[in-house]
């Protein structure tokens, strides 16, 4: 099963961004969209051009947020 189905890209990277900060989130998953004048527009922007960039965001999304739900 996929961890991920039925979420959207917006609701991953705004969760991350509650959970972390951008500070933080730029530290875990150091890309410009997180560092530079970050927001959530730019950095969907940013992530829906570049699948490296948001296969990390997926992957830290599943790694923290979905694994952390499943324990409880």
């Amino acid at each position: 099963m996929d961890p991920l189905h039925g979420i959207t890209l917006e609701r991953i990277v705004t969760e991350l961004v509650e959970e972390f900060g951008f500070e933080r989130l730029g530290k875990l998953i150091p890309i410009n969209c997180f560092i530079h004048e970050p927001s959530i527009k730019s950095s969907l922007k940013f992530l829906r051009k570049t699948p490296w960039a948001r296969a990390k965001v997926e992957d830290l999304y599943i790694n923290r947020i979905v694994n952390i739900r499943n324990s409880q």
